[in-house]
């Protein structure tokens, strides 16, 4: 992507609560399951805006979270919406890939996959403590069949598998699943809904032509989604190292 397709990319993207599909209860259901409690320490990685960061305070009120983001926007964002618990809540631009210090949970809500999955638990491993867990969300296919919607809405991602595709990718890394849970319908919506009400004002202001082939461009993501929403998912899970 070139600097210009960029700066329209986060013209289209800006100030939206999220960067990806998901749900307050799809964090809940992750923290509950593992039994997390206390003060433990989480890493954010590629925490957007921080809508996932700000439940994660809400629901571990004594952790100390790390919260990192390469986009700088994306991160001034994340840190005026988590300005009351600074105290506790570190936000940062840094790469995802290599996170300093000890945790009990690393978080990454559907953006492994730039690592790859196996690639990135293997890196992640070293930074979790003895009992530690990573959760991540992962592009699925829930039909070994997909419709030609499905794969239409996944071809810029040659590699998406179904649930034991990604399964054998964690196992590669030397870890192991514990549970997962399915992201799809409502959670896309989440992601979708302001961007469709971000992309009509921006229609309304005569954009230049870079953000208008922007605005095409999401404008394409949601329809295609539309088109088949009860199937296009992630996958949540929850693994640790064996």
């Amino acid at each position: 992507m070139s600097p210009e397709e960029w700066a329209a990319f986060l013209e289209v993207h800006k100030g939206l609560p999220r960067q990806g599909p998901g749900l307050p209860d799809d964090v809940a259901w992750a923290v509950d399951a593992i039994g997390l409690s206390g003060a433990v320490d989480v890493f954010d990685a590629a925490c957007g805006p921080g809508a996932d960061t700000m439940t994660l305070a809400r629901l571990l009120p004594e952790a100390r979270i790390t919260a990192v983001d390469t986009t700088l926007s994306f991160v001034e964002q994340a840190q005026a919406q988590l300005a009351d618990d600074a105290d506790r809540v570190s936000v940062r631009c840094d790469d995802m890939a290599s996170p300093d210090g000890s945790y009990d949970l690393i978080w990454c809500a559907g953006a492994l996959y730039f690592l790859g999955v196996t690639e990135g638990l293997r890196g992640w491993r070293r930074a979790l403590r003895p009992g530690g867990h990573v959760v991540f969300s992962e592009p699925v296919l829930l039909d070994p069949a997909p419709s030609a919607e499905v794969i239409a809405f996944w071809s810029d991602y040659p590699h998406i598998t179904d649930l034991s595709g990604i399964e054998a990718r964690v196992t590669a890394a030397g870890f192991q699943t514990h549970a997962h849970r399915m992201i799809v319908g409502a959670p896309w919506e989440a992601y979708y809904k302001p961007m469709q009400a971000r992309i009509d004002l921006l229609r309304q202001s005569d954009p230049d032509p870079q953000v208008a082939r922007a605005l095409d461009e999401n404008q394409l993501e949601i329809d295609r989604w539309r088109a088949a929403r009860d199937q296009i998912a992630y996958a949540l899970l929850i693994v640790s190292p064996q």
